[in-house]
């Protein structure tokens, strides 16, 4: 949300340097507002935060009854170790990064319609990541011994375990992302302007930290030379533009639902310009194509060399000996991410919603599928021993994984309603606007 693409736009006084005192007594108002803010609302409001607790608490209790009996309760096995939570971990780090990638547009070229979908883009970051860090927990057969990790009192394990890696980066990244957003909203309510020395530092370190953590868990995968099906050049760059393809999506969907909040509809301009819909569909529209040839490439290589290392390939789009618990999964993310190209390539696509809309659901859903069981289950079958053991998640795993996703847009959703009211200029400490 952009303000100063508003007719209306809020005027921003120079930023001026302020007492201890002052920052004292405003930033609880801060605080007071946004609380206040993220629980007033319309009955659709209360409907929809309604619905994702209730998911939410299904989703807690059957987190409790794994950590009661343990995780006999899950399909995974000695076999496929990491099942459903790693595999939508995967995918929520894509997507953190994709939401700050957009990003670029707006701080380094300048663009200044990109700048409308900074902050949702950098809040989707901030939801994301905390769903990361719950998959990982849920992931955790005993998550109380998590203790061992703290230094001083256990033992770190940096750099030899990757849970370390997953801890600094995906800590780092939030604490990157809950500055810049909040440090913004705050002088928003102030009625400033945000002195840049103090968020654009951090905004071109939370870019190269976006591509750092998609990167790192693409080696982490590809590192593992008992798993040949990871074992490709090719898996960080397929990391990082299926972020471009699944991190638009998914703001798009975004923008136009705030559009058609009553409470942003009435505003003369929405401040949710249509140019960076134009460029994020642009982004997505290049980088499905780019997506869509290395994917291609990779199945050339497998399937025309041949050999052992194209035996998980085979198996998930083929099936093995009546084993075939992924190929529906794949031909349906194939399915989605093909169709959701072609409707990428009308022309001025930004223009007809509907398709858009339906090309990014596609998008969304392709690749969430095809980061999570198209990537991560057939990398452990057949198992180092070439033994065939196959996984469906267990009805445990399912409700877990949706009540962190109800948990996240959640977050998500409280972000947003403190976020759009402060900088579309609804609301703030500046005078007469404080409502």
């Amino acid at each position: 949300m952009n303000a100063e693409a508003t007719t209306e736009k809020p005027v921003l006084a120079e930023d001026t340097p302020h007492s201890a005192e002052f920052h004292i007594t405003s930033y609880p108002k801060f605080l007071r507002l946004a609380l206040r803010l993220c629980t007033q609302g319309s009955w659709t409001f209360y409907a929809w935060m309604i619905f994702l607790t209730c998911v939410a608490l299904v989703g807690a209790n059957a987190w409790a009854v794994q950590v009661r009996d343990g995780m006999i309760h899950t399909a995974m096995t000695d076999h496929v170790s990491w099942g459903l939570y790693i595999a939508n971990f995967t995918f929520l780090v894509g997507l953190a990064a994709g939401g700050v990638m957009m990003v670029i547009p707006a701080y380094v070229y300048k663009d200044k319609d990109m700048h409308d979908t900074v902050i949702i883009g950098e809040l989707l970051a901030i939801a994301s990541i905390i769903m990361c860090i719950l998959f990982v927990v849920v992931d955790l057969g005993r998550p109380e011994r998590a203790w061992h990790m703290i230094p001083l009192i256990g033992k770190f394990n940096f750099p030899i375990s990757m849970l370390t890696w997953d801890v600094i980066v995906l800590n780092g990244y939030l604490l990157l992302n809950l500055h810049i957003c909040g440090y913004m909203l705050y002088k928003r309510f102030l009625g400033e302007k945000p002195n840049p020395k103090w968020y654009v530092p951090f905004v071109f370190i939370s870019i190269a930290w976006a591509i750092s953590i998609h990167t790192v868990t693409a080696f982490l995968y590809c590192g593992l030379g008992g798993r040949p099906f990871w074992n490709t050049a090719l898996l960080a760059p397929r990391f990082l533009t299926t972020a471009f393809c699944a991190g638009p999506a998914f703001i798009i969907c975004v923008l136009q639902l705030i559009r058609k909040l009553p409470s942003v509809s009435k505003l003369p301009n929405t401040g949710v310009a249509e140019g960076s819909i134009r460029t994020l569909a642009a982004i997505m529209r290049v980088t499905i194509l780019i997506n869509l040839v290395m994917l291609i490439s990779e199945l050339f290589t497998e399937f025309y060399t041949g050999g052992s290392h194209s035996t998980a390939a085979r198996y998930m789009y083929f099936g093995h000996h009546g084993m075939n618990a992924l190929q529906p999964w794949v031909w349906t993310s194939l399915v989605c991410v093909v169709v959701a190209a072609i409707l990428l390539l009308r022309p001025q696509i930004h223009k007809h919603m509907t398709t858009l809309t339906i090309a990014c659901v596609l998008v969304f859903v392709g690749i969430w599928i095809e980061k999570g069981m198209g990537l991560i289950i057939p990398g452990f079958i057949p198992s180092a021993l070439h033994e065939w053991v196959e996984y469906v998640p267990s009805a445990i795993e399912w409700k877990v994984s949706a009540g962190i996703w109800a948990g996240g847009l959640m977050i998500y959703t409280l972000l947003l309603k403190i976020a759009i009211p402060i900088f579309t200029g609804q609301t703030g400490a500046v005078s007469g606007k404080q409502k």
